[in-house]
């Protein structure tokens, strides 16, 4: 087997991790769950599960990863034996290969967008009638959605250091920026200040259940938990790293990407008076109508667009290097990673072109593969770590093995508490579906 490579630096580590956690899960889906499940009560249950549960279960991620160096059938061949971890490995490889080709339509629909309103913009009932039909024209976001699959693939075919951290440093870096100056915008408009300031205002008394399982299931989703992202990007790290720094970064990264689209958002959609709980639609229908509003929304349209679709990318690219990096598992597989990469295409666009037509099909993969099979491979991480290869284990890769009181609960935390949790909430998703 080939020598596994490592993040050339801590400060690279920290924006590969931050650059796939980020991903649509904040950008676009956090906004609209924050308005249709409570403002900013869901903000503060959100932030205390995230602290309480998803940092911890995505330290177990990484320590096992690292602990382990393989990917999800090798980790968890390890963890639970050959036989239970072979069926864990690929059924979670087989959730990544179905939500990337899924998730490749939604990334392609964000980079037409953000064409079209570099080219067009937005203003006019004829310019809206056009992006509505083209973003509605499967064959279109098909062939987007393929450019896409074969651009990501070339990055991963250059590597860890020359591709997915080279990309993670120009895409990260630039995000920020870009946010940060729609923020400012935002804020300059008439009445902003006012209405954000009553949306912020908690009403706990309007939490429902849905709310807090709503919540939880946010704080795993954001941070692209589920056994697969964070344990082959933690097989990557190298043994003088701390994990729990590592962590509270990457945490501290991903919630500030979700705050900082919210503080762009909340207060144009308040101030233009559209809907907060439009949901999925947020992006594609409620946001083209705010930049056709906005004085110079045309740039601000398009740089919020190309800035959603590029840290969306860095998602997809990490479900590839999941992919690749786990095929490497698979016993009598003696292909080339150029093998390995065109099989990884070719099964990808053959999975995307019932999603390009459907946006259905999309919401209901997205229900399965995306909510409940990510809660799903995150506890049997966590279980991974501390049931398969035991305390010891955990304490090596957590604490360096310096055992304390911390380390104690932190085993039990993840032994016990995170996987009912999470399989309390997983419930709730089936009942949903069903």
């Amino acid at each position: 087997m080939a020598k596994r490579p490592v993040f050339s630096s801590q400060i690279a580590t920290i924006l590969t991790l931050i650059g796939v956690a980020v991903g649509l899960g904040n950008v676009w889906r956090f906004p609209y769950m924050m308005g249709k499940y409570g403002g900013s009560a869901f903000l503060i249950i959100y932030l205390l599960f995230t602290l309480l549960f998803a940092v911890p279960a995505l330290m177990a991620e990484i320590g096992l990863g690292r602990a382990i160096k393989q990917g999800p059938i090798g980790a968890f061949k390890a963890a639970f034996g050959k036989k239970i971890g072979t069926i864990i490995g690929y059924m979670l490889m087989a959730t990544i290969c179905i939500a990337a080709s899924y998730y490749v339509i939604v990334i392609a629909n964000v980079l037409f967008s953000a064409v079209f309103s570099a080219i067009y913009g937005f203003e006019g009932a004829e310019n809206m009638a056009n992006y509505n039909n083209d973003l509605g024209n499967g064959w279109l976001q098909y062939v987007i959605a393929l450019v896409t699959i074969f651009a990501s693939l070339g990055i991963i075919q250059r590597g860890l250091k020359k591709g997915i951290e080279t990309i993670s440093k120009l895409f990260v870096p630039f995000f920020l920026v870009s946010i940060i100056y729609l923020i400012i915008n935002a804020f300059l408009l008439e009445g902003a200040i006012e209405k954000v300031q009553v949306f912020l205002q908690p009403d706990f008394a309007a939490l429902e259940a849905q709310h807090i399982f709503a919540a939880l299931g946010q704080a795993f989703y954001s941070l692209s938990l589920g056994g697969t992202f964070m344990l082959i990007y933690g097989s990557y790290l190298s043994e003088e790293e701390k994990i729990p720094k590592i962590a509270l970064f990457t945490s501290i990264g991903d919630v500030g990407a979700a705050l900082l689209a919210s503080l762009f958002i909340v207060p144009t959609v308040l101030v233009f008076g559209l809907d907060m709980t439009a949901g999925p639609t947020l992006i594609f229908s409620t946001m083209p109508h705010l930049f056709s509003q906005m004085a110079g929304g045309q740039l601000i349209g398009t740089l919020f667009l190309l800035a959603l679709g590029m840290v969306a990318l860095l998602s997809l690219i990490a479900s590839y290097e999941v992919l690749a990096s786990g095929m490497e598992d698979i016993p009598n597989l003696n292909w080339s990673k150029t093998q390995k990469i065109i099989a990884i295409g070719i099964v990808q666009a053959i999975l995307a072109f019932p999603s390009a037509f459907d946006n259905n099909l999309i919401g209901l993969l997205d229900l399965i593969f995306g909510s409940g099979m990510q809660l799903l491979g995150s506890g049997l991480a966590a279980c991974g770590l501390a049931w398969g290869l035991g305390k010891v284990a955990t304490t090596q890769q957590i604490f360096s093995n310096q055992s304390s009181q911390l380390t104690g609960l932190y085993h039990f935390w993840i032994s016990w508490i995170i996987p009912i949790l999470l399989l309390i909430v997983l419930i709730g998703y089936i009942y949903n579906l069903a």
